[in-house]
């Protein structure tokens, strides 16, 4: 997907938030918004890290 069409996805799923929930949705982009590319791209690794291994690291929190 382009940004144009990522955009208009995310606006087409805003659609349908909560209305209780619209604010926690706004201030998370403005506290991405905030960070650098560095720091997003640092963010996005440690997720997909942490799902990827997210059943050793169950078997080992046990």
């Amino acid at each position: 997907m382009n940004t144009i069409e990522l955009k208009q996805e995310i606006n087409k799923v805003l659609e349908n938030v909560p209305e209780e929930a619209l604010a926690d949705v706004l201030l998370y982009l403005q506290h991405l918004q905030a960070k650098t590319p560095a720091d997003i791209k640092l963010t996005i690794n440690l997720r997909q890290i942490l799902n990827e291994d997210k059943e050793l690291l169950e078997k080992l929190a046990q």
